[in-house]
């Protein structure tokens, strides 16, 4: 179906007869039209995040009640544009729907009106467990990993220890549910899809950015850690390490879609010689020798 639906344009001309300029922009914004939500609506949605006499709770709930339909391109319509606006808007709306207890409950939805339909309900179940995962992120740290400062004066790099350890699993979830998008190039197939594919792109190159500062400043403190810190980093560096592989594979499927890449990081792994030293170092204050390491692991792949 291309255009905007009779059903769109009632409900347009319902929001104008009411006077609800954002619930009619948020009609707009996710029309039956199988292409993503225009950039007019989602500036004005921008716009409106940022007005101090708009209710950020009404426009938040505007569009949660856009996931409520039956169809998948409303309802995929409505979780990009709830991201667009986390990236974008204010930060007075990602301090709502992370204060909220339950955000978007599509685990089970499944459009059955055409076969793909069934094909774009499994991605729209990812991207809301990993809209959910962001909201608790931002609940958990206060912050939103892919807008904080970076470099060595930024958060993650002058972070203290005890907060690094803390700190780190929770970007590690926020980076497994975007991950566990999973499509492959053949499935990015129309305007829809691709438009969260681009947003989440976005993501998970400030996400790794801010996951990678975590990690290299936890490096830089681990020998100076107490035995139980070590052991925690230890298996965070672990899960990184895994991490980068799963990035990787996101990033060509990106590549091959022709996403521009100029913004990907380097996702050359650390020589194996740093995990034995991490290991070695544990292993010493645990009063481990090497040869009980080696025993303790006989298969470990590092």
């Amino acid at each position: 179906m291309s255009g905007q639906s009779l059903t769109d344009r009632i409900a347009a001309a319902q929001h104008s007869m009411t006077g609800s300029a954002i619930s009619k922009a948020v009609c707009k914004a996710t029309t039956h039209e199988v292409s993503g939500p225009k950039k007019k609506h989602l500036d004005y949605l921008i716009h409106c995040t940022n007005e101090l006499n708009v209710s950020i709770p009404h426009l938040a709930d505007t569009l949660l009640e856009r996931t409520a339909s039956n169809s998948w391109i409303v309802v995929f319509k409505a979780l990009i544009t709830t991201h667009h606006l986390m990236m974008y808007g204010s930060e007075r709306l990602m301090q709502y729907l992370a204060s909220r207890n339950t955000l978007f409950n599509l685990n089970n939805f499944l459009d059955k009106a055409a076969l793909q339909g069934y094909n774009m309900s499994t991605f729209i179940r990812r991207y809301s467990r990993y809209l959910n995962e962001k909201a608790m992120s931002y609940r958990l740290a206060a912050v939103d990993f892919t807008k904080m400062k970076r470099g060595a004066e930024g958060v993650m790099r002058t972070m203290n220890t005890e907060k690094l350890i803390k700190t780190l699993p929770i970007i590690q979830n926020q980076l497994d549910a975007l991950l566990d998008f999973q499509p492959n190039s053949n499935e990015l197939t129309n305007g829809v899809i691709n438009t969260a594919f681009m947003l989440l792109f976005k993501d998970s190159i400030r996400l790794f950015a801010a996951y990678n500062e975590g990690v290299i400043n936890m490096l830089e403190k681990y020998f100076d850690m107490k035995k139980n810190q070590c052991k925690e980093a230890l298996e965070i560096y672990k899960t990184f390490l895994n991490r980068m592989t799963k990035l990787s594979e996101f990033l060509k499927v990106a590549e091959r879609v022709g996403i521009d890449q100029g913004d990907s990081p380097d996702l050359t792994q650390a020589p194996s010689s740093l995990l034995e030293a991490l290991e070695q170092h544990l292993a010493s204050l645990e009063g481990r020798k090497l040869k009980d390491l080696s025993a303790a692991s006989p298969n470990s792949d590092w």
